[in-house]
């Protein structure tokens, strides 16, 4: 599964997140491989609260243990 994030908050204004099937998980910088999109997201983190509204899976709230301020529009994609 890919992600691909524009916005503030991560180590790069675009970036590109990849997970693997056993879990582990890279990024890297800009828009990296091809692209299949399956769903648009919008993630807000401010503090330990992170909300997302995503246009599959609808909206879902969620607690962290650290404290960030993000701002992210992303691309789910295989």
């Amino acid at each position: 599964m890919k992600f691909i994030e524009f916005g503030i908050g991560n180590k790069w204004l675009i970036r590109t997140e990849t997970e693997l099937s056993d879990g582990t998980e890279f990024e890297e910088k800009g828009i990296v491989g091809t692209l299949k999109p399956q769903s648009l997201y919008l993630r807000v983190w401010i503090g330990k609260t992170v909300v997302i509204l995503d246009s599959k899976e609808g909206f879902k709230k969620t607690k962290k243990n650290r404290n960030e301020i993000k701002i992210i529009l992303g691309i789910k994609s295989l």
